[in-house]
C-alpha cells in the first residue's frame, strides 16, 4: 500500500506527462493515464464544446462531467476551480462571472499551471489566475469564494475529507460547490485498486458513493444533491491489462458500478452553534 505522499508523487508525475499529451490521447484513456485503449472511446469526459467560454487549447479531455454547467455561477462571483489543469473550466466559469468576477484555478502540477497561465495570457483574461498548490491546503484565504468547482480531481486525492474541510473553509457563508467526480458502488477488484495507472486514471482512487456523500454532510454542508449521474464503462482492452479472463468475467457479471456524479452542496449561511452554552438561558 502506497503512502499518501507516494500517491501524490505518482499523480504529479503522471499529470506532468499528461500536460504534454494531446486531447485525443487523453480521451481514449483513463483520464489521460496512458494511450491504453485501442477503441475510439470517450471513457469519462463530456463534451464541453457547446458551452460558452470553452477554449479548445485548454481542453485536455480529462474531466468526467460538466460541473461549471451546473454550478449556478452569477456575474461578479469569485470562483475557484480545484485541479484546474490547462484552464478549461476556469475559462467557462469566467464567461459566467464576467469581467466583474474573479476565477482562481489551483493545481499542484507545475506543468499544468504553466500551460493554464499561457492559455489565459493568449486570451487576455486579467481576472483569471492560476496558483500552484495542494487542494488539501489551498493557497487562498477563508470565506472568499462564492462558488467552487472541480472536475474529476478529488478521486486522485488520498485525503478527500481534508479537501472537503478546505472547501468549507474557503467558501463564503451561503456559498456552494458543484463537483464532478468518480465514485463506486461495490468493491473494485484488488488488481485494479493496486494499479498505479488506474489510480492516475481516476478509477482506483475512487471511494464508495454513499461514503462520498456522507463525507460531504459530515463536513457541515447542506442541500447535498446529485445534479447528474452516469455510468462509466471501461473497455475490455484496458481491463485486460489488470485482470485475467476469469477475473474479467467476474468483474463484468458483478453488481459493481463505476459512476461519474456531479454533486452540489452549500455551506450554511450562518454557522450552527449550540444554543445550550452556559448562560444562554435557552435550556
Amino acid at each position: 500500500m502506497k503512502t499518501d505522499a507516494e500517491l501524490k508523487a505518482l499523480v504529479r508525475e503522471k499529470y506532468s506527462e499528461i500536460a504534454l499529451q494531446d486531447k485525443a490521447t487523453n480521451m481514449s484513456s483513463c483520464c489521460g493515464a496512458g494511450g491504453c485503449s485501442t477503441e475510439v472511446y470517450n471513457i469519462m469526459s463530456d463534451d464541453y464544446s457547446n458551452l460558452n467560454g470553452y477554449t479548445e487549447a485548454a481542453d485536455l479531455g480529462l474531466g468526467c462531467g460538466l460541473p461549471t454547467q451546473f454550478a449556478q455561477i452569477k456575474p461578479g462571483d469569485t470562483v475557484i476551480d480545484l485541479g484546474s489543469g490547462a484552464g478549461n473550466d476556469c475559462f467557462v466559469a469566467r464567461h459566467e462571472t464576467g469581467v466583474s468576477g474573479k476565477v482562481i484555478g489551483i493545481d499542484f502540477t507545475p506543468a499544468m499551471v504553466e500551460k493554464a497561465r499561457a492559455n489565459a495570457e493568449k486570451l487576455g483574461y486579467n481576472n483569471v489566475e492560476f496558483r500552484q498548490g495542494d487542494i488539501e491546503q489551498m493557497p487562498v484565504s477563508a470565506n472568499m469564494a462564492d462558488v467552487i468547482v472541480s472536475n474529476c480531481v478529488l478521486n486522485l486525492v488520498p485525503n478527500k475529507d481534508g479537501v472537503f474541510k478546505e472547501i468549507y473553509r474557503v467558501l463564503k457563508p451561503g456559498g456552494h460547490f458543484s463537483i464532478s467526480d468518480v465514485v463506486l458502488v461495490g468493491n473494485l477488484p484488488a488488481a485494479l485498486q493496486q494499479a498505479a495507472e488506474m489510480y492516475a486514471g481516476c478509477v482506483s482512487g475512487a471511494i464508495q458513493k454513499d461514503v462520498y456523500l456522507e463525507m460531504i454532510r459530515i463536513n457541515g454542508f447542506e442541500q447535498v444533491t446529485i445534479q447528474k449521474e452516469k455510468p462509466i464503462i471501461i473497455p475490455d482492452d484496458i481491463l485486460q491489462q489488470y485482470l485475467n479472463a476469469e477475473q474479467l468475467a467476474q468483474f463484468k457479471s458483478s453488481e459493481l458500478g463505476i459512476f461519474s456524479i456531479t454533486v452540489f452542496a452549500q455551506k450554511p449561511s450562518t454557522e450552527k452553534t449550540n444554543c445550550c452554552t452556559p448562560g444562554s438561558g435557552c435550556c
